[in-house]
């Protein structure tokens, strides 16, 4: 119980000092959180473990070689290397992850499971609502091709076939549809945030 009064920075400096009780603690303390979000992109146990155990490494050598400069921003750190894990596995064996949105990276898949608090939660449901009403504001032939491609990740050889049209022709609306969405944001005068 007294360890969860120990903050993240000082059990991080405590291991660089040589306490290797400190990391014990640490991987302890958010194991579960890590692994989750490591899993909810693999959706493998025995990989999951893998890539886990690949982060710590990475953590320990970074750690000894005094390279660790996250101003107690330690989980973050952690769940970035996680993340970086997950993708370098999916270039390597050439399969795209399950991320929530097509591939990229998103803040809120970092930010996901228990560590998003309610008003985080209130945020990032309205950022996708507005985002939603938006592309319904599209016509329907775009909004088709920019939902098969960005929510349900399909090639455009598999969005022409489903449609009906060429490849092309596919391309075109998805193109027509980026530009119309900025059209759309600067009509609602929304500012976006890099």
């Amino acid at each position: 119980m007294q360890n969860e009064l120990i903050s993240d920075a000082t059990l991080v400096s405590g291991y660089i000092k040589g306490d290797e009780c400190a990391l014990e603690t640490l991987i302890h303390r958010h194991k579960q959180k890590i692994y989750s979000f490591i899993y909810s992109k693999v959706y493998d146990k025995d990989l999951a473990e893998d890539i886990f155990q690949d982060t710590f490494i990475k953590v320990i050598r970074t750690l000894k070689q005094g390279t660790y400069n996250e101003e107690g921003k330690f989980l973050p750190w952690v769940m970035r290397i996680a993340h970086n894990l997950v993708i370098d596995f999916f270039r390597k064996s050439n399969r795209m992850p399950k991320f929530d949105n097509a591939g990229e990276f998103s803040i809120f898949s970092v930010l996901s499971d228990s560590a998003l608090n309610a008003e985080k939660t209130i945020i990032k449901d309205q950022v996708e609502n507005d985002v939603r009403r938006l592309v319904d504001e599209l016509p329907n032939d775009q909004k088709e091709v920019l939902l098969m491609r960005m929510y349900n990740d399909m090639s455009f050889k598999e969005i022409s076939e489903r449609t009906g049209v060429s490849i092309n022709t596919a391309l075109g609306r998805m193109r027509y549809a980026l530009i119309n969405l900025r059209k759309i944001i600067d009509k609602h005068n929304i500012v976006l945030t890099n």
